[in-house]
């Protein structure tokens, strides 16, 4: 008997240390110092939206890149025939984007080879009409 009410006093003990005050907090500065840096991305970074790069720039990423090593696409005068011909694809600012940060396909991705600047602008380039 001296378990058991042992036991109990224990279960109860251990349930109202579980009921907090049922409040999240979480700490905010309360001021923020400084300037936060502009987004320079060009397309909100690898998730693509808002402004969509600089194609100029881009062709510039693409030859760097060595994307014409793989891409036939007539405005930066390659003839890859490893991946798709970009001059026939139909692909979007934001899949494009994405193909080019987590390639796929047989595409390497280009995570941390390029800036989110830099594959915001090459996907603006390849994507421009």
């Amino acid at each position: 008997m001296k378990r058991l009410s042992l036991l109990i006093a224990l279960v109860l003990a251990l349930a109202a240390a579980g009921c907090g005050g049922g409040e999240d907090t979480t700490a905010t500065p309360e001021t923020v110092e400084g300037t936060p840096p502009a987004d320079t991305s060009g397309g909100g970074g690898a998730t693509g939206g808002g402004e969509q790069g600089d194609a100029d720039a881009g062709k510039a990423v693409f030859a760097s890149a060595g994307c014409g090593g793989c891409h036939t696409y007539s405005k930066a005068n390659s003839n890859g025939t490893v991946g798709p011909n970009l001059d026939d694809a139909d692909v979007d600012y934001d899949a494009a984007v994405q193909q080019v940060h987590n390639g796929g396909g047989g595409m390497p991705p280009f995570e941390g080879k390029l800036s989110d600047e830099e594959i915001a602008n090459v996907a603006a380039f390849v994507t421009q009409d």
